[in-house]
């Protein structure tokens, strides 16, 4: 089912509007995630909001915001007077202006956003104003404002829709020199750098997101498999360590050589085909059927050799 709309309003450039709706571009609900538990009952911990000072428990209608001035004081403000200072939703992304793309600094980049029209009508609108920006070769710059707080968004197209970027303001970005004023200026020699080239161009390949793999949510998954049909869990070998290397350039030579034999090695595995993978990159957890867990978790591999996504819901541990 698709996720709902976080935002819903209109987009405007100049005179042309149209409805539209902004829904989440990324999740992170496909990931494991975890409860605290008591370790003797197996009961979930439950927090209590209470008194720092006197460890009385707090209603939540006694509870306010308060802006920490010192150790000791805050600046108390009320649910009443955030509302005052609140922007007002105008319910409308009003696109300010067009800019290169290669002008966005990456640092200021949050979260992506798709956005698409709202109902039946407005597609020709929307289309105006999404290829206008395809043509120009840009990004539109608009503010939206979401949970009272308004933000900058970029738009850019995407297939047939459009993607908005959330961008943060300058003074959320660190300035660089603060780190890299230490940072040591020295002289690379040619050699140096022609090795260095060698091993990027022997490693250059096209980006391929479905090639990723999250090794540690893939070992979560397979703790949980393992813990849940009665297996049991060895200790892990310590990593094995490759030494310190001082010399820098037989550093760029070994690894040269290292990239070369990798290469060489796995050629008659590409021209068997690669193998392919079912979309999502982790096996599931799944459910321990019959009555003989144990007997039945003991037939069971391991870990499966394709990680398989199980229908529905994830079942989250805890």
């Amino acid at each position: 089912m698709a996720p709902r709309a976080n935002w819903k309003g209109f987009l405007r450039l100049s005179l042309v509007t149209c409805p539209v709706a902004l829904y989440p571009a990324t999740s992170d609900t496909e990931k494991v995630s975890f409860n605290q538990i008591n370790r003797k009952t197996g009961h979930r911990i439950k927090y209590a909001k209470v008194d720092a000072d006197t460890g009385e428990e707090v209603s939540n209608e006694d509870i306010i915001k308060g802006y920490k001035v010192d150790t000791d004081t805050y600046v108390e403000v009320t649910k009443d007077e955030l509302d005052d200072v609140a922007l007002e939703s105008t319910r409308t992304i009003e696109i300010d202006e067009f800019v290169p793309r290669s002008d966005i600094d990456s640092r200021y980049v949050i979260r992506p956003y798709y956005l698409v029209p709202d109902g039946k009508v407005g597609h020709d609108a929307f289309a105006v104003i999404r290829e206008t920006i395809r043509n120009m070769d840009k990004v539109a710059i608009g503010r939206v404002v979401l949970t009272n707080r308004e933000h900058i968004i970029a738009l850019e197209p995407l297939g047939n829709g459009l993607m908005g970027t959330l961008l943060r303001y300058p003074y959320e970005v660190r300035d660089e020199k603060e780190y890299f004023d230490d940072i040591q200026n020295v002289k690379i020699t040619k050699d140096m750098l022609d090795l260095a080239k060698h091993i990027v161009e022997q490693k250059s390949a096209p980006f391929e997101p479905e090639k990723f793999e999250d090794r540690y949510e893939s070992a979560l998954i397979d703790l949980i498999n393992r813990k849940r049909n009665g297996l049991l869990t060895g200790a892990k070998p310590a990593p094995k360590s490759s030494g310190n290397v001082i010399n820098l350039m037989d550093a760029l030579k070994r690894s040269l050589a290292g990239t070369g034999e990798r290469k060489a090695a796995s050629a008659p595995a590409k021209a068997k085909g690669r193998k392919k993978r079912v979309e999502g990159q982790r096996e599931m957890l799944l459910p321990i059927s019959g009555s003989g867990k144990r007997a039945a978790a003991k037939e069971a591999p391991k870990k499966a050799e394709k990680p398989v996504r199980a229908q529905g819901k994830t079942r989250k541990a805890g």
